[in-house]
């Protein structure tokens, strides 16, 4: 069988090694001059490949997405660190369930699979830009002969037997995933929903001073509150609003909220260990001669950029009555007008509809033409969701593909 993969991230490199280790010829076109940028960019700080919590668990993170589902229960967190292993990269869980290689980067597990890919066959030709599809005298894609141009502006045709698209999202822009072939897919009929940002930041209007002085300071153990879910972590201050752990978590609910409504309000609980009462009981042992400042300090524990939140979300009015800084304390009321930009964002929503595909991946609309990874209508938290849904859909397309081969 002669398969194409277009777009080399993890999701087209793991397409390309199933098909390869099964026999095919397989050829992965990337428009990029290197493969695996946004794998690398990932890696940088420890790269997450999956999460080790129950697998019931694990998969509940997947929402209404149940060809996602069914593909991470087939290639499961188990199958993606055995692999991962059968590359020299042991893998270790860390305390927070999240699954990471023992070199903690992506360069030594990208290495190894290189090696791995080329002793396959596959061949990879980088710079490579997929344009579309070729079409019969009469006007029909053919949707296994693809057009792509080249940095020297020449153009060439390439036909498969079946073909691999992991083309990604629209997040991170910069490493590949640029969103532009949402247009052409459109043209062939194929339902694609807008692109949306995912695990993202979301903006908050910061006085100027409160955004120059924090920007960069953390925000340690609190809780992030949206309609009535609370998610804990720490959170970061930027210029233009807050970023990391819970309002990732938190960004799905509040970018839909906005979307519905124009704005989201959030609330932030800067002592999730303490009730409301023991906030109360604290700061009715203030001494009375301390500042506002140090008695937030000393008596309840902030620090200076959650004291500085008190004052920015009051208008520098904070109460001193126990009962109403309590309530403060406990819910700082912000307003969320806008989430960050897709090139901000860790992932991306929207994308090909599921309805679009069948049980193995393939395009209804496009026989012979499987697709894999973000390109799909689905969305997860951050934690090794992403890339290990990336890497089963990518399985479960190239098995697909092989099975189509055969049949024809």
């Amino acid at each position: 069988m002669i398969a194409i993969v277009v777009g080399g991230g993890p999701a087209g490199l793991m397409a390309a090694e199933q098909m390869a280790t099964s026999g095919a010829i397989v050829t992965v076109h990337e428009h990029m001059p290197s493969v695996a940028r946004k794998l690398l960019l990932a890696g940088r700080s420890g790269l997450n490949l999956t999460h080790a919590e129950p697998l019931p668990q694990l998969l509940a993170r997947y929402g209404d997405a149940p060809q996602v589902v069914a593909a991470v229960r087939a290639f499961d967190p188990a199958a993606l660190r055995a692999w991962s292993a059968e590359l020299g990269e042991t893998t270790f869980v860390g305390s927070s369930g999240r699954v990471f290689p023992t070199a903690m980067r992506a360069t030594p597990l990208l290495r190894a699979w290189l090696t791995r890919l080329n002793d396959l066959g596959v061949t990879i030709e980088l710079r490579s830009r997929w344009l579309g599809w070729s079409a019969t005298p009469a006007g029909d894609l053919r949707p296994t002969t693809l057009r792509f141009e080249h940095t020297d502006s020449s153009t060439s045709e390439d036909t498969a037997d079946a073909v691999v698209f992991a083309l990604g999202g629209a997040s991170w822009p910069r490493v590949g995933s640029d969103g532009t072939w949402v247009q052409t897919f459109r043209d062939a009929g194929v339902d694609v929903l807008a692109l949306r940002p995912a695990n993202c930041g979301i903006r908050v209007a910061w006085s100027p001073r409160f955004g120059q002085r924090f920007a960069g300071v953390p925000l340690k153990n609190i809780a992030l509150g949206v309609d009535g879910t609370w998610v804990r972590g720490d959170a970061t201050i930027t210029a233009d609003g807050l970023e990391s752990g819970p309002v990732y978590a938190q960004s799905a609910a509040i970018r839909d909220t906005i979307e519905a409504q124009g704005s989201c309000p959030v609330a932030v609980d800067l002592h999730p260990d303490l009730s409301a009462a023991e906030v109360r009981a604290r700061w009715a042992r203030r001494r009375p001669k301390d500042s506002l400042a140090n008695s937030l300090r000393r008596a309840l524990g902030l620090a200076p950029a959650a004291v500085a939140l008190l004052r920015e979300a009051t208008g520098n009015d904070v109460p001193t009555e126990p009962a109403a800084l309590a309530a403060l304390v406990k819910a700082v009321p912000l307003v969320v007008p806008a989430v960050m930009p897709l090139a901000r964002a860790i992932s991306s929503a929207g994308g090909i509809a599921l309805a679009e595909i069948d049980e193995q991946f393939m395009l209804r609309r496009l026989p012979g033409v499987f697709v894999a990874g973000e390109m799909l209508d689905w969305e997860a938290p951050t934690g090794g969701y992403l890339l290990q849904a990336s890497f089963s859909t990518a399985v479960a397309a190239a098995r697909g593909a092989i099975s189509w081969g055969a049949r024809r």
